[in-house]
């Protein structure tokens, strides 16, 4: 066993040692608080900023792909058929693929431009008013989630998925009577029936609405649930692929709603 050594521990060298350890730890430390902090580069792990950049990148193709989409007639058809495609490609895939992501919202940039552009057509400056309301139940969803006002729950989730099959059944009951001619409305029932004088599609376009700012709830929850839980970096693009499918969930159902009323 080795035994200290009294004479080598006052000797100049060991000091010098010694004194040059400390300062060198004294060094490091001080590099250490100046660095900046660890980004989720550094740790790859999922972040709220993170996220909200890998967001409004979707967001910035979607647009510039709604701006082709415009001008360019016809193309929102195919586009339309291609972006349920990789919507559900990109629902089933396991792992989140940013090109797939990306690849979504450049095609529904072409739906939604096209269809806007038609919209705006037939009923002028309901393109301007289904975006400001768009973003005033974004705004005002996120606001109150941000605040604690309003979560996610169990019960409301189960709710939500109930009244989401029943949407969907009515939407394709709706789709084979304007198919087949057996209502003269474009809009089917939506247009035709009414309730208390006001078109049924109006009603549903409400609920409806409120579904999707639910949506966007469960959309917040699980990115905040990721960043806790210290998910990988890579699933950000999931928490803006929910956001961007059910932002333009929302703003064709209000396209719907004001081309309803003023129809």
């Amino acid at each position: 066993m080795a035994t200290s050594n009294p004479a080598f521990s006052q000797s100049p060298a060991f000091q010098n040692g010694s004194a040059a350890n400390a300062t060198l730890s004294a060094d490091k430390l001080q590099q250490m608080y100046e660095s900046p902090s660890a980004t989720s580069v550094d740790t790859d792990r999922m972040t709220v900023e993170d996220t909200v950049v890998k967001t409004a990148i979707s967001f910035g193709i979607l647009v510039v792909g709604a701006v082709i989409g415009w001008v360019v007639p016809g193309i929102w058809i195919p586009a339309a058929i291609v972006g349920f495609v990789l919507a559900l490609v990109n629902i089933f895939k396991r792992k989140p693929s940013p090109p797939l992501i990306l690849a979504y919202a450049g095609v529904q940039g072409l739906f939604v431009g096209g269809i806007s552009a038609y919209f705006e057509a037939t009923w002028g400056g309901i393109v301007l008013q289904a975006v400001i309301a768009t973003i005033v139940v974004v705004g005002v969803t996120l606001a109150l989630f941000a605040s604690g006002k309003i979560r996610a729950s169990a019960k409301a989730t189960k709710v939500f998925l109930i009244a989401m099959v029943g949407y969907l059944v009515f939407s394709l009951v709706n789709v084979v009577l304007v198919w087949t001619g057996a209502t003269t409305s474009p809009f089917g029932l939506s247009g035709d029936v009414k309730i208390f004088g006001i078109p049924l599609g109006i009603v549903v376009g409400i609920l409806v609405v409120i579904m999707a700012a639910y949506s966007l709830v469960l959309d917040f929850d699980a990115i905040q649930q990721g960043v806790k839980n210290r998910a990988p970096r890579v699933y950000g693009w999931t928490g803006a692929f929910g956001i961007m499918v059910t932002v333009i969930w929302l703003y064709l159902e209000l396209l719907r709603i004001f081309a309803i009323a003023r129809n």
